[in-house]
């Protein structure tokens, strides 16, 4: 299967956008919270769960929610993972530098490891939370990419996912459809596609919810402007690699401008959450539209001959 998207494209736009994200990421950071609060749910005394021991953040860009998690579990290991370097300097600097938090005196601070979502390099079993906002919009392979998480998670372990639905910036999209034949909006999976992808990797009552955020700009340039400093740029294998020229540019802008809306160009960013819990040992994973069961080599029994 040819990949979607570039992902050495994808790295090289985080990493120079790691400086100034925060800069233009307030709506990540409102999805991120809300993503958050469906964590207060452990915390039901009638679960009876234990605290969390190790808690990952998958695409944890400048670190703020591993962060917020570590404060939330302050005994717990948490572990910031992100494609680019530059966003793990970022969060190491939020998150109180580079002190090792096992020094005398200092908290625990979260480790930050640079790695590939599809690639998790984590032990089979060994993570109680796996948190992941507005990441899995650069992965083509949703089911490759929950079977993964679902891999590194302990049974009955908490999944939490967002990500970005179809309806993300369909102005934009329809705008640059009318300049020209090359894709300049990223293909997003619809949470019909999300929900499907769960399930075929085993995870148990998964349980979804999408929302829909509209934000204003005064102009097509200065929405670009703001998808440039989140890395949000086009990263498709088939995207046009030559510069946007001034007249193609200018038919883009004024094919969005119906849009406009009490004096400002609209943006909508449709957002899609996702919960579930690991599954237990041996739970079918749909792998090209078979069950296919795996369990470890010591799990299966063995008869000695006499």
């Amino acid at each position: 299967m040819t990949d979607t998207f570039d992902h050495r494209q994808v790295r090289r736009a985080f990493s120079r956008a790691a400086h100034h994200y925060d800069d233009a990421s307030a709506l990540q950071r409102e999805v991120a919270s809300r993503l958050m609060e469906q964590l207060d749910y452990l915390d039901d005394p009638a679960l009876n769960r234990a605290p969390p021991q190790l808690v990952v953040d998958v695409g944890c860009g400048p670190g703020h929610a591993a962060a917020a998690m570590q404060k939330r579990w302050p005994k717990a290991h948490v572990v910031g993972i992100d494609l680019a370097q530059p966003m793990l300097r970022e969060a190491r600097g939020h998150a109180g530098g580079w002190l090792p938090s096992f020094l005398p005196g200092v908290a625990r601070r979260p480790d930050w490891l640079c790695a590939d979502a599809r690639a998790l390099p984590l032990r089979d079993a060994s993570v109680d939370i796996l948190f992941s906002n507005l990441c899995l919009q650069w992965v083509e392979d949703l089911p490759a990419v929950f079977a993964g998480f679902r891999r590194v998670l302990k049974p009955d372990g908490l999944l939490l996912v967002s990500t970005f639905g179809p309806d993300t910036l369909h102005e934009l999209r329809d705008a640059f459809a009318q300049a020209d034949n090359a894709p300049h909006v990223s293909p997003f999976a619809s949470i019909a596609q999300f929900g499907d992808a769960l399930i075929a990797a085993g995870f148990k009552n998964p349980v979804l919810d999408r929302d829909e955020f509209v934000l204003g700009h005064d102009d097509l340039a200065g929405l670009m402007r703001e998808l440039r400093t989140l890395g949000a740029t086009n990263a498709m294998h088939d995207r046009r690699r030559s510069l946007t020229g001034r007249s193609r540019f200018a038919r883009a802008a004024q094919a969005y401008e119906p849009w406009r809306r009490d004096g400002r160009l609209p943006a909508t960013w449709e957002v899609i959450y996702a919960h579930a819990w690991g599954p237990q040992p041996g739970t079918p994973i749909r792998v090209g539209g078979v069950d296919e069961v795996r369990v470890p080599a010591h799990g299966i029994p063995v008869r000695k001959r006499s």
